[in-house]
């Protein structure tokens, strides 16, 4: 009998050195979240798990377990914590099935980096060419970015702009991991 193969999350590795990190930031590798991507005209849209589709660009809602991210004028990225990815994607088809809409499981494409600590925004700002100062970029605020040559959905969870979901593609979280672990190096020793 073949062996079963084992899941296992593509920043395993960095796990101790991500936990290495000092209080002023903090990088984890989020558990597998299920991901769905929605295609459907914004204006016959109905709510989808509990929440409506935001139409404003570069924001997200929140859901019963989740959330929906804007990616575009007629696309969404929508997330369960609670749900296998087989049965989000089946029940948003049925949802917006009605209105011509659609959804594809897009589960294994990312893994998710939080990214928090009083100089979370600080190290972010060293690879990405958004402004993350807290007026800016507030709870709420998503963009679709690059961060250390990588393609990165940010989210900004945080009021303070000390709290950030980063959604990159698994084959490129290897590379971000490790080069956020080198951009908060110079947070990890005491100024002299």
């Amino acid at each position: 009998m073949a062996d079963q193969l084992t899941r296992t999350h593509p920043l395993e590795a960095w796990v101790p050195a991500f936990g290495a990190l000092p209080g002023a930031v903090s990088v984890t590798a989020e558990p597998y979240v299920a991901m769905a991507d929605v295609r459907v005209d914004p204006a016959a849209a109905p709510p989808v798990r509990g929440a409506a589709l935001p139409t404003t660009a570069g924001t997200w809602t929140p859901t019963d377990d989740g959330l929906v991210v804007w990616l575009g004028p007629d696309e969404w990225l929508v997330t369960s914590t609670g749900t296998a990815p087989h049965r989000l994607e089946a029940e948003l088809r049925e949802v917006l099935a009605p209105a011509g809409g659609v959804a594809v499981d897009v589960s294994a494409q990312r893994t998710v980096l939080r990214v928090t600590g009083p100089r979370a925004r600080e190290v972010l700002a060293k690879g990405c060419s958004i402004d993350l100062h807290p007026r800016v970029s507030r709870r709420g605020r998503s963009a679709q970015t690059t961060l250390a040559h990588a393609a990165v959905v940010l989210l900004v969870l945080g009021d303070d702009a000390e709290d950030f979901a980063l959604l990159v593609r698994s084959s490129f979280a290897g590379h971000l991991a490790t080069w956020l672990l080198d951009a908060a190096l110079e947070y990890t020793t005491p100024a002299q």
